[in-house]
């Protein structure tokens, strides 16, 4: 073989694994401008809507202030791949809420300590549109 032939090789090994790489893509996208994320964030009541998610990777984190010591959770979803996962923590960090979105879960947090509450929401691969509020229970 010929040290041309030789140099050539290198080149097209490169990009058959670059396309290799490109067609096994497994997603691994974040949350961005087209997605129209909206977040509301006040005393007492949080709201988050996102929409046309296309195989989002991300893990999300807002403090929220809840003046009470239990919440309620209403979740709207149309998830379509993937996972999506809510957890609210009290101010102490004791979990108060897991759920899955997909599930369409809503529900009210046990008694917990009021003050700096902790909204995580976790996407792996996740397709869709979700939203979700919660607030202090009355």
């Amino acid at each position: 073989m010929t040290p041309f032939v030789r140099l050539l090789r290198i080149p097209f090994a490169l990009a058959l694994l670059s396309f290799a790489a490109t067609a096994c893509d497994s997603g691994g996208g974040v949350i961005g401008p087209d997605n129209e994320l909206e977040v509301t964030n006040a005393v007492d009541q949080f709201e988050f809507q996102v929409s046309d998610l296309d195989r989002v990777t991300e893990t999300l984190r807002y403090e929220w202030t809840n003046t009470g010591t239990a919440a309620t959770v209403d979740v709207s979803e149309a998830i379509t791949r993937g996972s999506a996962f809510l957890t609210i923590l009290d101010a102490n960090g004791d979990p108060m809420y897991e759920a899955d979105i997909g599930d369409d879960s809503d529900g009210s947090t046990p008694t917990g300590v009021a003050g700096t509450w902790t909204i995580e929401i976790t996407l792996f691969d996740a397709s869709g549109t979700f939203n979700f509020r919660v607030q202090k229970s009355t």
